[in-house]
This record gives structure tokens, C-alpha cells and sequence, in this order.
């Protein structure tokens, strides 16, 4: 019985849905970097999640906003919570009390508090408009407790600065008091008596004066005030090195202008002590660094660094005096170090990771407790820009004696490593958490072979000749290193080997391509695209001033195997090899107009108007917005865009013609004000708009996420809510063709020559919207070599912290509307069009991973035509490969190669012995 061609169809419409991550592949060929940005050092600390336990966990609050808790044994994620969705939060803070379950955290106006095992939350407030200016615990109990109350102590800004205390319990305000002076709200200190209230006053002469208010810790009143006659040297707030909180004996730090002096009070009395800084050198940077417990003894460190040097000045401070002298020195050394503080009961251990070794000192004297030689691994150094910047500590005391220590320490690189006992246990590239573009480098064979041949193709016969020998004498420099590695490679074949990561080791496939990623700091960063995120090589390329021009550098991928790197401003380039990342001589020029190139044409926006032409001609035409919108997005058609099919064949065998237009452009307006959103296709040649559409109750604050490939085109955008308070997110998608009918070429069909088409004329466009349930903040389309095999959409759901990919023929504008699909309609794949798109869980690329951040997604064909490498990446990294149509052009992982070579020998093992019986059997007959 023959199955009826409708079932067969309707079965194939299945097929897609399964195609992001099969059961096997999960883990496998994909890899998910979950990063929490670079930690900062008032907020990173040790701490232990249970009191009755010794075990400790790693916490920070990120530059990204993002709260995590860190496995110290392996670098591991336990968990992490994004707390504000801004980037650029100056006001952030992280506390925790000794033998507490809670840790406490602040940015701008939310103060929260978090289970330190788990990350749930256990309460949070909201200070409405005040900004928080720091946040400290106290541990000063209330007449009705025992063992301290540690609760928080918030000061916050505004025109009326306030200091509150909140309960630990639920966050409730105990008491509040105002600050009415005008002053500016500094620092908040606690000792184990009182609460002091640090605030700025401007001098007549512009200097600052340190005003010290003292508050009840029971009831918030005020007790006594001084002010220090500090004008003279503070010119800002960058001079105050530290305000000692939760000390037994609090301090005020700060150093003048020249860096020559160094001044302390003792909170609670106006005296000053005064230190002069012994430097050979001009000190660039100070920090001071001073245990938190009350319980502790009242000693610091004071961290000198210049363009070379760096030591370390270790001070007391006299309880019934209060005052401050100094104990001892540290040596001095070459380079850079990073110290941190930590306490053992009453005891404070520095301990000092410099580029040689990690040595731990008691507080009380200058002899050497502990010493490790650093020891390299993984790759891992602390020299020249992987320079320590700040560490936190954690040391094991047993019997008086420092048995061992582990320090969590942030390179200028963007690394995050953790040394115990001098040696790197695990290595975070918390760098990559601020990539700001990134490009998949050619590949140097097969793309990079057919790149020469399209060289000798457009040369003529002699050179051509003399090219290839030249490549050929070439790739005999590659024949040893082949032949070494071949048994390798045949006991791979047959699982005697190493790992599938190891067998693709030479790229056969084209999975191993390697991602070159610019971060915000100006480093150039080379990844495995199929090796878990490995770091292949790295290098910086921006100097130490801020404002440098290659902070976030744009880059550009060659065929040759090279990149380029661009200035922010596009005027200045540069050059390197992706395959080591060594600069090389950059030849050529940039655009002049300072519009974006893409193959022949240009374009960019210039007041608010969208401007295009030849590349020759730079801006040959103008776009403006209409109903008071703004420009908002543009998008081209990618430059590698293959088409394998210039056609679409129909049901009945009929052919419904592409409009493959290489210049079209999408633009995308917008305005908050009308809540309107206009999407318009252009060509970029010559600035003829070919497609216009107009939606209503936009709300243009909110993501509108496009992309182009082939002749179609995607968005997504967010309507305004409804009366019950729904809001809706919308995805749309447009298809364009030369004509409206199929075997109809319209005016192509007078074309004779295809080198003279002309593509000014408006496309037949049908297009289709989708209801879905959550907001697409990114959208991409999968890339294969050819062309050939079935595109995906790509799209990132930020609320999800997912990235799905959404089958083409599911959202196939041309699905029949209001009724069933015809018999040659299912033939092509379309079903009965449904408003409501839901995301099919087979969809999800990131599977059970949650991918936090995503602000780019990127694709790359591999060498096999099933198969389109895909890259995301904002404050997570996220990188797989995806086979839209199946993989059907490689054998799968359970295929037994060794069972088929079995049968191969045995089969000729039988044929050998069975020649002679059939030879004598003839002979018989004869």
C-alpha cells in the first residue's frame, strides 16, 4: 500500500521542528560562557553562605549589575541574580555580616537582601527617586537582642541626603535622619558604639572639608559633629583613599595632590596624623586596605604603586589615644602586585600576590608568615597587561600558623583567576563580558583555497600557472605534519582515539572556525568556535587613556586569514593575523564619506536622514522619516548571502521567481511620541523604496529587532498595551518576488543578459504577522556554504535568557489564511496560518542553559553545507552549531565505523577464500 504524497507532506511539516539540538548534541556542540562582568574590589569578598559551615563562596557585584556567588574550588557559577538592567550604574554595593545567611546588596535606589546559599531574595526596598551612596552593616544590638542585630545602615543622596536603618529581617526602616545642612553625602562608618556620617563641604576656595556627624545607633539622633580643615588638601573626592567602616577603630584616609603626604584620623576625634610618603618615583596609585569585623585588631595597609614599583606601608592605630603610627614596611619590587586583607578571629593577615610569588604577613610584625613561588599553568600570568589589579584573600590559620591561602585576583586582562598556595586553580574570561563586536576569520583551507583559486581565475593563463605552482610548493610545507598526524587520525576515525574535540582538530569540517572578539577595554580576543570557549590567543591593542580610540574597536575579516581593527572614529586601522594574533602592516585606505561600505554601495545617517549611493559616488541620494519618527535601525542584506535557487517551486511545479536584489536596504522609524513605527525597504544604489509598511501603537522604547537574507526580510517590535493591560510583541515577516504570479519573471523577463538587471522596480512583497508571547530583542538568519540547505531565524529572547530558532517554513508569509491548505500548498510545506506563534521547546538552542545578556547574535556557514555555526554574545558568550535541514551530509556519532570496517575485512577475508572453490568447480564441469 503506497502512503498517500498529502500524510508525506503533512509529515515533512514535523521535520523542521526538530532541527536546534538533538538529545546527543546537547553539551556537546555547543558551549555557554556564564560570565558576571569584572568584579569590582569593594564589592568582591569571601564569605561563608552558613554559619555552622566552613566552607566559603566567592560574591561579587559586578560593573555589568550582576550579583553572583562563585564556587571557589572550581570557578564554578552557584548562582547570580542581574539586578539592574542599566550598564553604566556608578552607585553599586555588596555587604555581608560575620555568621550571617544573608548578603546584602545596593544600586541606585534598591536595597535588597539575598539568601547567600541560593540567591533567592528575601526582601528588597525601593528608595523611589534617592540614589544610594553606601551601604554598610551594623552590628550594634538593640536593647531586646542578642549576638548583634546586623542590620543595614543606607545613606543616600538627593536634596535631602538621608541615613536610615533597615531590619535585617524584612527591610523595615527602624529610624531615618536627614541631612538639612546642604552638604554633600559621603561615606557611612561603624564602630562598635557608634554610627558616623561622612559628608563634604566646599570651601570658599573650592577645597573640601570632612564633616563628621556622630549618630545613635538606637535611634538615629545626632550626638556631636566636627569638621576637619581638609581644603587644603582635597581638591576632590578621588584624594580620600578609604573611610574604615565596620572597624574596631574607623578611619578617614586621604593623601594631597602630589601624592607626598599621607594624612589619618581616627573617627570620633579632630586629630590628624601625618605621614610622608618615601617614594624614588612619582606614586601614580593608592589603596588602603583594612578589615571589616569589629573584632578585629585596628590595623591597616596603605599600597603604594609607580610606573614600576610597588610596596606597601603596614600602620597601627592606639584604641585610647587614637592615634596612628606607623609598624613596618613592606620591600619594594618591580612591576605590579595586588594586596588584600583578611582576619582569623582578631588576627589580619596581607597577604601580597606580586608577578613571582603570594606571601602572607601578620598584621602585628614584618616577618614572612607563609611564601609560595607562582607557579604558571593554563597559560595563566601575572606580567606586562595580565598585571594584578585587586584580589580578595582567604587564609587558613592552624596553630598560629598560615597553612594556606586563596586568593580570587582580577587581571588587567579581563581575567578572573583564582591562585591557591601560588598555583592558578581556574581562570573566569570576565572580559568577554563586554564584546562589542566580533567577526568569524576565513578560514586558511578550504575558504582560503577557494579564495586563491578565484585569484587564478581572474588572472590570465601564465600567471595563473606560476600562481598554483606556488601554491603547491607552499602546502608541501604542510605534508609532514599530515603525515605524522594520519594513524592518529585513522585510530580517531574508529573511536580508538582521543575525543570528538580532538579529532576536529584539523577543521575538516570547518567547526573549529575562530571568532575574533573586541572588547571595551581594547583587546582582541581569538576563540575556538567548537572548543568550549577557548581562548586561542589575545592581545591589547588600546592604551591606558580612556578616552582611546580603540576602546571599542570595529573589526573586519579578510579572506587572506587577516582582521581589521578600526578606531572608533574610523580613521585609523590596523592589521593582525587571526590565526596568533600578530600585528601585521595594514594596507589600504578607509571610506572617505565615513558611511558604511557594503559590496558597491554605502550608507549611514547623517542629520537624522538616511543617505546611500555608490561607493564612488559616497552619498548620492537622501531618505527622511515622516511623521515626526526618527531613524532607528538599518539593516543590509549580508555581503556573503549565497541563493541556491533562484525560485521557489510551487506545489503544481510552477516557479514563483525571488526578487534577490543585492542592494536592498531595511530601514526602520520610529517615534515615541506618535508611538508609530514605519518599515521601509530601499535600494541603496539608488534610493528608490521598494516596500513600505506603517504600524500603529509601537512602543519605541522598547527593542525593534530585524534582519535580511535572501528576499526576505524579518521584525519585531512591542505594542502599546491594551485596556487590560496587556502588552503585545508582534514578529513580521516579508517575502519579495519579482512578480506576483508564478512562471512570471515581470520586467526581468525582457532582460537577455543578466550582467544588465535592473532591480529599481517595486518586488511583488507579501508579508505575514505573528502574535507571540515575549519580547525579541535580537534577530539573526543561519548561514551555509551554498545556499542550499533551509534557513533558520534566529531570535533572542531576553526575557527568557534564551535564543531560539524558529523553523523558515513556519513562518512562511504565503501560509493560507482562513482556511486549509490546498494538496499542492502542503506539498510546499505551508500549514493553515495561526496568528499565535508559540515557541516550540525543540526550538531552544541554549536548551536548559540560561543566556543572560545577549546584545548580538552572529552566524557563520561551516564547511558542511548542513551546518550554520552561530555565535551570541552581550554578558554571556553562547556558541553552537545548528543543521536547519538535518545533518545530512555526515555520518552520525552512532554510526560504528569500526563494525563497518569488520565487515569489510570480513567480506574480503570470504571472497579471498571462496576464489578457489569456484575455480575448482568449474574445472569440474569442464
Amino acid at each position: 500500500m503506497r502512503v498517500p504524497s498529502v500524510l508525506v507532506a503533512a509529515s515533512s511539516l514535523l521535520l523542521p521542528s526538530c532541527h536546534a539540538v538533538f538529545l546527543d548534541d546537547a553539551w556537546k556542540v555547543d558551549w555557554h560562557l556564564a560570565l558576571v562582568g569584572a568584579p569590582q574590589d569593594h564589592t568582591t569578598f569571601f564569605h561563608q553562605p552558613v554559619a555552622a559551615s566552613k566552607a566559603s563562596l566567592l560574591y561579587t557585584l559586578s560593573d555589568k549589575a550582576i550579583l553572583g556567588a562563585v564556587n571557589p574550588k572550581d570557578g564554578s557559577l552557584r548562582w547570580r541574580q542581574q539586578l539592574s538592567p542599566l550598564s553604566n550604574s556608578t552607585s553599586t554595593f555588596l555587604r555581608a555580616a560575620q555568621d550571617h545567611h544573608l548578603v546584602i546588596s545596593a544600586i541606585d535606589g534598591q536595597v535588597a537582601a539575598w539568601s547567600a546559599a541560593d540567591g533567592r531574595q528575601a526582601w528588597s526596598v525601593d528608595l523611589q527617586d534617592a540614589t544610594v551612596k553606601d551601604l554598610e552593616i551594623v552590628e550594634i544590638p538593640e536593647p531586646n537582642e542578642q549576638g548583634g542585630s546586623k542590620d543595614a545602615i543606607v545613606l543616600t543622596g538627593g536634596p535631602l541626603p538621608t541615613v536610615q536603618r533597615l531590619a535585617r529581617q524584612d527591610g523595615a526602616q527602624k529610624w531615618l535622619f536627614r541631612d538639612e545642612t546642604g552638604d554633600v553625602p559621603f561615606q557611612l562608618s561603624v564602630s562598635s558604639t557608634h554610627i558616623f556620617y561622612i559628608s563634604l563641604h566646599t570651601s570658599m576656595l573650592g577645597g573640601l572639608k570632612i564633616k563628621v556627624v556622630t549618630l545613635d545607633p538606637l535611634t538615629g539622633h545626632k550626638v556631636e559633629q566636627y569638621t576637619l580643615a581638609t581644603e587644603s588638601d582635597l581638591g576632590s573626592t578621588a584624594d580620600i583613599l578609604s573611610v574604615g567602616a565596620n572597624s574596631a577603630s574607623p578611619i578617614i584616609a586621604w593623601t594631597d595632590k602630589a601624592h607626598s603626604t599621607l594624612k589619618v584620623n581616627v573617627i570620633g576625634s579632630k586629630a590628624v596624623s601625618t605621614f610622608d610618603i618615601d617614594a624614588d618615583q612619582t606614586v601614580l596609585d593608592l589603596s588602603l586596605h583594612a578589615p571589616y569585623h569589629v573584632n578585629s585588631r585596628p590595623h591597616f595597609l596603605v599600597h603604594y604603586e609607580t610606573s614600576s614599583q610597588n610596596w606597601a606601608d603596614v600602620y597601627h592605630v592606639d584604641l585610647v589615644k587614637s592615634t596612628v603610627s606607623k609598624a613596618y614596611s613592606l620591600p619594594k619590587l618591580s612591576g605590579n602586585a595586588a594586596f588584600s586583607v583578611s582576619t582569623s578571629e582578631a588576627n589580619v593577615y596581607f597577604t601580597r600576590i606580586s608577578e613571582s610569588e603570594v606571601t602572607v604577613v601578620s598584621s602585628a610584625s614584618h616577618g614572612v608568615l607563609a611564601r609560595w613561588p607562582l607557579k604558571g599553568a593554563a597559560g595563566i600570568t601575572l606580567q606586562g597587561d595580565h598585571a594584578p589589579i585587586h584580589a580578595v584573600s582567604e587564609v587558613s590559620v592552624k596553630a598560629d600558623i598560615v597553612s594556606a591561602v586563596r586568593s580570587a585576583v582580577y587581571l588587567a586582562s579581563g581575567e578572573w583567576v583564582l591562585i591557591r598556595d601560588g598555583t592558578p586553580v581556574w581562570e573566569r574570561p570576565e572580559a568577554l563580558s563586554s564584546i562589542k563586536s566580533a567577526v568569524w576569520a576565513y578560514l586558511s583551507a578550504p575558504e582560503g583555497l577557494v579564495h586563491e583559486l578565484e585569484i587564478e581565475g581572474h588572472s590570465n593563463p601564465v600567471q595563473a600557472y606560476v600562481h598554483r605552482v606556488k601554491r603547491h610548493i607552499a602546502a608541501l610545507n604542510s605534508l609532514p605534519a599530515y603525515l605524522t598526524a594520519l594513524p592518529g587520525r585513522m585510530a580517531n576515525s574508529v573511536g580508538l582515539g582521543k575525543s570528538d574535540a580532538d579529532v576536529d582538530a584539523t577543521n575538516t569540517f570547518g567547526f573549529h572556525k575562530r571568532i575574533v572578539c573586541a572588547t571595551e577595554s581594547g583587546r582582541l580576543v581569538a576563540l575556538d568556535a567548537s572548543g568550549n570557549g577557548n581562548t586561542i590567543w589575545s592581545v591589547k591593542i588600546a592604551d591606558s587613556a580612556a578616552t582611546s580610540p580603540w576602546s571599542s574597536p570595529k573589526l573586519d575579516a579578510r579572506p587572506d586569514g587577516t582582521i581589521v581593527a578600526s578606531s572608533t572614529d574610523g580613521t585609523q586601522h590596523r592589521l593582525f593575523n587571526a590565526s596568533n594574533g600578530v600585528e601585521m602592516t595594514y594596507t589600504g585606505s578607509a571610506l572617505s564619506s565615513g558611511l558604511n561600505p557594503v559590496a558597491k554601495y554605502a550608507y549611514g545617517v547623517e542629520e537624522g536622514k538616511v543617505v546611500g549611493g555608490p561607493i564612488a559616488k559616497a552619498a548620492s541620494w537622501r531618505f527622511s522619516p515622516g511623521n515626526g519618527e526618527k531613524v532607528y535601525s538599518l539593516t543590509s542584506r549580508p555581503l556573503d548571502d549565497p541563493v541556491a535557487s533562484i525560485g521557489k517551486v510551487l506545489g503544481d511545479r510552477k516557479v514563483l521567481y525571488k526578487y534577490l536584489n543585492p542592494n536592498t536596504l531595511l530601514v526602520i522609524t520610529a517615534s515615541e511620541v506618535t508611538l508609530s513605527a514605519t518599515v521601509s525597504v530601499l535600494d541603496a544604489l539608488s534610493g528608490s523604496v521598494l516596500y513600505v509598511a506603517s504600524h500603529q501603537g509601537v512602543d519605541a522604547t522598547l527593542p525593534i529587532a530585524s534582519t535580511m537574507s535572501e528576499n526576505w526580510f524579518a521584525y519585531s517590535f512591542a505594542s502599546q498595551p491594551t485596556a487590560d493591560g496587556v502588552k503585545g510583541y508582534q514578529l513580521v515577516i516579508g517575502e519579495m518576488f519579482e512578480s506576483p504570479f508564478s512562471n512570471d519573471r515581470g520586467p526581468q523577463s525582457a532582460v537577455k543578459n543578466l550582467t544588465e538587471v535592473d532591480y529599481s522596480y517595486q518586488p511583488h512583497v507579501v508579508s505575514q504577522s505573528y502574535r507571540i508571547r515575549e519580547p525579541i530583542s535580537k534577530l539573526a538568519v543561519t548561514q551555509t556554504r551554498q545556499g542550499i540547505t533551509s534557513r533558520a531565524l534566529l531570535a533572542v529572547l531576553p526575557e527568557s535568557n534564551a535564543v531560539v530558532g524558529i523553523p523558515r517554513q513556519v513562518i512562511d508569509p504565503r501560509r493560507p489564511v482562513g482556511r486549509e491548505s490546498t494538496k499542492d500548498e502542503m506539498m510546499e510545506g505551508l500549514m493553515k496560518y495561526t496568528p499565535v506563534l508559540e515557541f516550540d521547546p525543540k526550538w531552544y538552542l541554549n536548551h536548559q542553559r540560561e543566556i543572560y545578556g545577549v546584545e548580538t547574535i552572529t552566524t557563520s556557514p561551516a564547511v558542511l553545507e548542513s551546518t550554520s555555526l552561530v555565535f551570541a554574545y552581550g554578558l554571556d558568550v553562547f556558541s553552537t552549531r545548528i543543521s536547519p535541514s538535518f545533518s545530512f551530509d555526515i555520518l552520525g556519532k552512532d554510526f560504528n565505523k569500526l563494525q563497518m570496517l569488520a565487515t569489510v575485512a570480513a567480506l574480503a577475508v570470504a571472497t579471498v577464500a571462496a576464489a578457489p572453490l569456484q575455480i575448482n568447480t568449474r574445472w569440474q564441469f569442464l
